[in-house]
């Protein structure tokens, strides 16, 4: 997960604090950063470079699918049928 991304998240949310509460903020935005990373952890969440690899598999798969597809057909065209 993108620490950056976490520690941006929990900076705006200890500034979003009411004025009374700003001079905790430094003990909040640790405390944000921790159940931020923590919740995004349990989401089981990939990269978007995962992600990319995956669909790429994916397309290659589905391309052999067709590929295949088409050749089945193509060899039950040429057989005789038997009813």
């Amino acid at each position: 997960m993108d620490t950056k991304l976490i520690e941006e998240l929990a900076r705006k949310l200890a500034r979003s604090l009411p004025p009374g509460m700003q001079a905790l903020q430094a003990d909040l935005e640790k405390n944000f950063r921790v159940v931020l990373a923590g919740g995004l952890a349990r989401m089981n969440l990939v990269t978007r470079e995962e992600f990319d690899v995956q669909q790429r598999v994916l397309e290659r798969s589905r391309e052999k699918l067709k590929a295949l597809e088409a050749r089945i057909a193509e060899l039950e065209s040429r057989t005789p049928q038997a009813h």
